[in-house]
């Protein structure tokens, strides 16, 4: 498939105070779209200028969530070059995702050229401070005008990106988690490792209650015994515990992180053994209390790495070290993967593309 190249007519001014970014609040001047249609497959790609969906009332998007996207980023480095992290592996997630909400694949290959073609022309929006990086959205939507529970036959598939600011402009600094005893995210055979906007949309009153009470983020247990940690609101997360790494497993109900993927691989890398294991609620509070567990972090594209300083689960609340000091290890890998993707430090993982 080719791929056209439409022209600009108006360019919109790029931030001015890079410190003042938020994320996904501003868009640069150009998108990457194509078109499904069954029985014609993919068609129409072409990178034009960032522009509003005219889409029918009865677009099945809007009535039954047939809908995927990614994220990552691009990371302006110290010589001035674009680097992208590990971008195939978001792109064959892409796919995956894609055959578990019976929605048509993309060329892998093809697809990621026109990622890279999109930041390539955009790349003046790829902004410069310490910190900050220009985030990639690849999504998929389902177009089709029908009133009828079925996979479409017509769908978008398009990339938009967004300057965004240092996640941690005052530091990396732990957060409060508050764990849900009630709201669960996802269950065995459902779609929680998807990367689709349902499991987000059913996330938000949880995540709604935890801000109400003064927590950073949501915390999500198991869905058949709600005793077993699985991950939090926008992140994976990690526990040092018995000086061990250990992260619940992949098992249908939690998404297959990239940066989860990253931070184990450094982590044995660093001499940590890892296990891939649903920690209990009970092992959590008593770990802390006993001092076996000693950090616990949240992974994800846009944190990198997120330490955790307190748990509540009811009314109950531990803190690990003094809450408000980042581990030593947590810190060590929070290092590791930034200076890797800022080109600080040689990659030898092969998982920066260079644009």
């Amino acid at each position: 498939m080719d791929m056209e190249i439409l022209p600009l007519t108006e360019k919109k001014p790029l931030p001015k105070d890079e410190s003042s970014l938020v994320f996904g609040k501003e868009f640069t001047d150009r998108m990457f779209l194509m078109e499904y249609q069954t029985g014609r497959g993919w068609h129409s790609a072409r990178i034009k200028p960032y522009a509003p969906f005219i889409l029918d009332p009865a677009a099945m998007v809007l009535h039954y969530a047939q809908e995927i996207f990614e994220g990552l980023k691009a990371f302006r480095r110290e010589d001035g070059t674009v680097a992208l992290f590990r971008p195939a592996d978001n792109v064959a997630r892409f796919n995956r995702g894609a055959r578990r909400m019976c929605m048509p694949e993309v060329d892998e290959a093809f697809f990621l050229e026109a990622i890279k073609k999109l930041v390539k022309i955009e790349e003046e929006w790829v902004p410069r401070s310490e910190g900050t990086s220009l985030y990639i959205r690849p999504t998929m939507i389902a177009t089709e005008p029908m009133l009828g529970v079925r996979p479409a036959d017509q769908y978008y598939c398009y990339v938009i990106l967004s300057p965004v600011g240092a996640y941690y402009k005052g530091g990396l600094a732990p957060v409060k988690i508050w764990i849900s005893d009630h709201h669960v995210r996802a269950a065995h055979g459902g779609t929680g490792e998807v990367k689709t906007g349902g499991n987000y949309a059913a996330s938000l009153y949880a995540a709604r209650e935890a801000a109400a009470k003064g927590y950073d983020q949501v915390l999500w247990l198991d869905a058949k015994e709600k005793k077993y940690i699985e991950e939090v609101g926008s992140m994976n997360i990690c526990f040092l515990y018995d000086g061990k790494l250990v992260t619940s497993p992949l098992h249908g109900t939690i998404l297959d992180g990239i940066t989860r993927r990253s931070v184990l691989a450094l982590a044995r890398e660093m001499g940590r053994e890892v296990e891939e294991r649903a920690l209990s609620i009970d092992e959590i509070f008593a770990g802390a209390e006993s001092g076996r567990l000693t950090e616990a972090f949240g992974t994800g594209t846009a944190v990198v790495v997120s330490p955790i300083g307190q748990f509540t689960y009811r009314d109950k609340t531990v803190v690990l070290g003094d809450g408000k000091t980042t581990g030593e290890f947590t810190k060590k890998l929070y290092d590791t993967l930034t200076d890797i993707q800022y080109g600080r430090v040689p990659d030898p993982h092969g998982w920066v593309e260079t644009l």
